[in-house]
């Protein structure tokens, strides 16, 4: 999915914390957004999603503006997901029950992705018994499991064991690469960035200050702000 924002601005009680002027994504690409807490890149995000509104500005989406359809082809993926209390496995088919699935077609496809990342013992679990590495793994299978065009990640292994944290990372490089998915995902692990991302974002107080190709912006950073921020988190 191809997204195009143009003079995007959000604000809280009279104070601008996004302003966005101009930001192409291209289909197929992976995303690194970084910054300062407080920098706007969660906001950028839901409102991508569709979560928030901007006060003005414009956000399309393969040159059509925001609608039913889609929304049936994004999925958000919080840094503290929200599974539903019910067993692993309801809360994973859910997307494809929204979407009318057969019931078939719907449990094959759930048994494929817990086998693909290492939960299949875990089906019948309750959602509210998983350690936070569990949680992560069973919300990003729910995300996966319809194969949307857009993924955003907002920190998406913060704060989960090593393990777990190796597994996500393969599966967000292989939906890429098998779906030509486009994929956005907030991370403070400059690691990360660099092992996954395309692209990378630096947003500070609610402005892109630097963009390029994530090598480069790591690197050889050009602004002040970004060297100061690397100085930091590397």
């Amino acid at each position: 999915m191809n997204i195009e924002i143009q003079s995007l601005i959000k604000t809280y009680n009279q104070r601008q914390v996004l302003n966005i002027k101009s930001l192409s994504l291209e289909k197929g690409k992976i995303y690194g957004i970084i910054g300062p807490n407080g920098a706007g890149k969660s906001t950028m995000l839901r409102i991508i999603a569709g979560l928030e509104e901007a006060k003005k500005g414009t956000i399309l989406y393969n040159k059509k503006h925001l609608n039913g359809e889609i929304i049936k082809n994004l999925t958000y993926l919080n840094q503290k997901p929200y599974l539903l209390r019910t067993s692993v496995f309801n809360n994973i088919a859910y997307p494809l029950k929204l979407r009318k699935y057969k019931k078939e077609t719907l449990k094959k496809k759930v048994i494929e992705i817990v086998k693909e990342f290492n939960i299949f013992d875990l089906r019948h679990q309750p959602a509210t018994n998983l350690s936070g590495g569990e949680a992560q793994k069973v919300a990003l299978a729910r995300a996966l499991i319809f194969e949307p065009e857009l993924l955003l990640l907002d920190e998406p292994t913060a704060n989960i064991d090593p393990n777990s944290l190796e597994l996500i990372e393969k599966k967000i490089i292989k939906r890429n690469r098998e779906k030509n998915t486009t994929i956005i995902i907030i991370t403070h692990n400059i690691g990360q960035a660099k092992r996954l991302c395309d692209e990378i974002i630096f947003i500070r107080e609610g402005e892109i200050v630097e963009y390029g190709k994530t090598n480069q912006v790591i690197s050889n950073p050009k602004c002040n702000e970004m060297k100061r921020f690397l100085s930091v988190y590397i």
